[in-house]
């Protein structure tokens, strides 16, 4: 009994003892440590890309065409075209220019023996010469009449070409030499109104002969 009253008397008395107040209690919890994570930066790649190759076409020349004399030009009826007959080559004169094929290809120049360039489409030229031009000049006729062609100098030909083709030198001066070429033109003209006329059937056939 004596120890229970004794062991209350202790506890009453703690009770009285002031105890320090949270307040002053400090506590030092250290900082986490600063975590360095080394991350290598990314390399500098280069990507060495080949340059785009050149690609050129080489287009080959025509051959050089030998003159045995500076060539004579005739000119082909209904048109301002000049041809060389006594060439063997194909060469035409133009508007300023010749003109020659080969191997498929057109080529063009300021002059008949050299400059040749390679020239990308057809002449416009070229729809209107027919391909057996040759014939009707060895043998003298043209759409069945008379033609009688005169050679003329190249060099003329370049001089006055332009102003032949302002005056219509050709339709003017013998038709280019084609007879009853005008008269042939006329009947091969439509009839007005739509008139048809047996007459005019047997002229129009007789137009139409080549």
């Amino acid at each position: 009994m004596k120890k229970m009253i004794l062991g209350s008397s202790l506890l009453t008395m703690m009770s009285l003892i002031p105890l320090p107040t949270m307040a002053g209690l400090h506590i030092d919890i250290p900082a986490p440590p600063s975590i360095h994570i080394g991350v290598p930066a990314p390399p500098n790649v280069h990507i060495n890309l080949p340059a785009p190759p050149n690609i050129s076409v080489n287009i080959p020349m025509p051959p050089h065409i030998q003159f045995s004399a500076p060539p004579r030009l005739v000119v082909v009826p209904e048109t301002y075209v000049y041809v060389a007959p006594d060439v063997e080559e194909e060469i035409f004169f133009s508007d300023g220019w010749w003109y020659r094929p080969w191997e498929g290809r057109w080529y063009r120049s300021r002059h008949h023996n050299s400059g040749w360039q390679h020239y990308k489409k057809t002449p416009s030229f070229y729809s209107h010469v027919p391909h057996d031009w040759r014939n009707d000049y060895r043998e003298g006729h043209w759409r069945g009449q008379k033609w009688n062609s005169q050679p003329i100098s190249h060099i003329k030909v370049q001089k006055n070409w332009r102003g032949w083709k302002e005056n219509k030198h050709w339709e003017k001066n013998r038709t280019w030499g084609v007879e009853n070429l005008h008269r042939q033109k006329e009947s091969r003209r439509p009839s007005k109104g739509g008139e048809k006329k047996h007459s005019n059937r047997g002229n129009n056939n007789h137009g139409n002969q080549r």
